[in-house]
């Protein structure tokens, strides 16, 4: 099993999950609606990551013309070590990569109170999809930028606003 996680852009906290059962060979991320992992955002590419089953392990192969980075270094292709967070592009959306069992999963949500989104990756669902909108940046009350994340749940018909 392989969970994916949206962070935050200040806070590092997550803000969307998708889970992945061990079959899957490829997770496809970017902005195309072709992929498992849908994210708008101007600096992410149509096709910009995939993350590939390599025998028994995974790896993070970057596609997008703007690079994926790991620890601030542009890379490549790596091999996924537990708990890694790449970025798509040098300021773009966050991705914290976790690697473990349902059974481990299921009690960490548990315990965490998180919901997360388990499909196989051939099945297209709305739920996958994410819009950032990295042109909201306003001052509030303190004179501090907030960002608003929009995650958009075209299956409920409604956005959600995140702080």
């Amino acid at each position: 099993m392989i969970t994916l996680t949206l962070l935050h852009p200040i806070q590092s906290i997550p803000v969307q999950n998708w889970t992945f059962e061990p079959e899957s060979v490829v997770i496809r991320i970017g902005r195309s609606t072709e992929n498992d992992v849908i994210l708008y955002s101007a600096v992410v590419s149509r096709h910009h990551v995939e993350i590939r089953r390599s025998g028994s392990d995974w790896e993070v192969v970057s596609l997008g013309a703007n690079g994926t980075y790991l620890d601030g270094k542009r890379i490549d292709q790596v091999p996924v070590v537990d708990g890694m967070i790449i970025r798509l592009a040098s300021s773009g959306p966050q991705i914290q990569i976790r690697i473990g069992s349902a059974e481990t999963k299921a009690r960490l949500n548990t315990v965490a109170g998180k919901q997360s989104v388990t499909r196989k990756s051939e099945e297209k669902s709305r739920d996958r999809e994410t819009f950032i909108d990295a042109r909201s940046l306003e001052p509030d009350e303190k004179n501090q930028p907030s960002v608003k994340l929009v995650a958009a749940l075209e299956n409920l018909g409604k956005s959600k606003k995140l702080p």
